[in-house]
């Protein structure tokens, strides 16, 4: 059992720095261009978030409700405007209260990394995100509904496991495969129509590319399990 969790530690830590190094390239190209990171888009208090912003709009202290939608859902669209009605709701709550929730939503069909952390299998989907404690809700879908569980009810429901959360192992784990998934895809298109490489070839090159980063990371995961069973 204790080599398991040490497994577990590790793992984590090895997909966290896969994910942060993804995120801080994509900083890095953006500052290259010009172009910084862009804030999340506000309208009284609904954002607009992606894979670019979303930790870093999240860790801001206050508490989030989140939705995940698709532009070809037609419950997603019969609801769009009773969820802008939410975030007002929420917004105009007195300054008083202690518990500020702001609102956002992510495009789920363009987001696929982020809907695959939150292992989002239909829409929409609802989350209350509070520092790394998730809970998904599963009420009524109306404003009133929305609102209380953000604000009340949300004590009545179980928080996510931590290794299953979007914050926890499994779900970094989801979202690293999601995003390794596409960029390999990205990277046998450029590779067979910019480089005119045989489709047999292309996948070759990525097979080997593949395999060499898993002995890499098998390797890791043994040096930092031994390294630190001989500390024990």
């Amino acid at each position: 059992m204790k080599q398991i969790a040490l497994l577990l530690i590790a793992a984590q830590f090895l997909i966290q720095g896969f994910c942060y190094a993804e995120e801080a390239e994509t900083k890095s190209s953006s500052a290259v261009n010009g172009s910084p990171v862009p804030a999340p888009k506000s309208t009284q208090n609904l954002f607009q978030l992606n894979s670019r912003n979303f930790d870093s709009s999240i860790s801001d202290g206050n508490v989030w409700l989140v939705e995940f939608y698709a532009p070809w859902c037609s419950h997603c669209m019969r609801f769009e405007k009773q969820y802008q009605q939410v975030a007002q709701k929420l917004n105009d709550l007195p300054e008083e209260k202690e518990r500020r929730v702001k609102v956002g939503k992510v495009d789920g069909a363009a987001e696929k990394a982020l809907a695959s952390r939150f292992s989002v299998r239909g829409y929409p989907v609802f989350f209350l995100v509070d520092g790394w404690t998730v809970r998904e809700y599963e009420g009524q879908r109306s404003v009133d509904a929305l609102v209380k569980f953000a604000t009340e009810d949300y004590e009545n429901v179980e928080p996510i496991a931590f290794i299953n959360s979007p914050f926890g192992p499994m779900g970094q784990l989801r979202s690293l495969l999601m995003s390794m998934g596409s960029r390999v895809l990205d990277s046998y298109d450029y590779l067979v129509e910019k480089k005119s490489l045989t489709p047999a070839i292309a996948s070759i090159v990525l097979g080997g590319a593949g395999i060499m980063m898993g002995v890499i990371v098998i390797i890791s995961v043994g040096l930092l399990l031994e390294s630190k069973l001989k500390k024990d």
